[in-house]
């Protein structure tokens, strides 16, 4: 395939370039949540948390575009969906499936109602000489420094390197989506695992390594879906 200057495009090392660079943002991004050398961090600071998050969506975007392009040759046959077979047996033990990276992106919500406003002053009505006037309630401001519950953090990360280490495996995956999806029998109503528009974790100013690699991820997984539909 060429792109638009008439290159070809060598769609294996432009993986592996990407892939190493990732793989770097990740180590940083445990490193920064207390999971390298075995330890593990049930909280983290609020600022800490945030800041790990922003880096986490573009790198979760930047990755599924990589598994777009590791699945553009692959041709997966999918068998119909047979109905299920009736069974009295059942279990009592299960193993808690491993959390994979999602394969679709998050889709963006539109909310028309109007925007709530909370009310900056309370009532304090009282009788004089029969009751006191209501307490102010306390107000507690969020502060940088609260302890926030890291678990789902984590499982995001572990999830994006499971990823990284396995792009083979989560390309048959996007390929039996796809098949799927020409079957009908997917329930997602989507046609592309990208998006309309910007991708998730986007920023127009970049502050961080992750978002060139987003950049470059993204043109390259729009000019393959482009050629697909040409």
């Amino acid at each position: 395939m060429t792109n638009a200057q008439g290159h070809t495009i060598n769609w294996d090392k432009a993986i592996a370039r990407n892939r190493d660079a990732l793989l770097r943002v990740l180590a940083a991004l445990f490193a920064m949540a207390g999971l390298a050398g075995g330890v593990t961090a049930t909280t983290l600071p609020r600022h800490l948390h945030n800041h790990i998050l922003r880096i986490l969506r573009a790198a979760e975007s930047a990755v599924r575009r990589l598994i777009v392009i590791a699945a553009r040759d692959l041709v997966v046959v999918v068998a119909p969906r047979k109905q299920a077979a009736t069974t009295t047996t059942t279990s009592t033990t299960s193993v808690p499936a491993v959390a994979a990276l999602p394969l679709l992106d998050p889709r963006k919500r539109f909310d028309f109602r109007p925007r709530r406003r909370r009310a900056k002053s309370f009532p304090r009505i009282c009788v004089i000489g029969v009751s006191e006037p209501r307490p102010i309630p306390e107000i507690r401001i969020p502060t940088p420094e609260d302890a926030m519950d890291a678990t789902r953090l984590r499982r995001r990360l572990a999830a994006l390197k499971r990823a990284l280490d396995d792009l083979d495996g989560h390309a048959k995956r996007l390929a039996r989506w796809r098949a799927k999806r020409d079957l009908g029998l997917n329930r997602s109503k989507y046609v592309s695992p990208m998006r309309p528009g910007w991708p998730p974790g986007r920023r127009k100013r970049a502050f961080h390594a992750v978002d060139d690699i987003l950049t470059e991820c993204h043109a390259l997984a729009l000019s393959l879906e482009r050629e697909d539909t040409s």
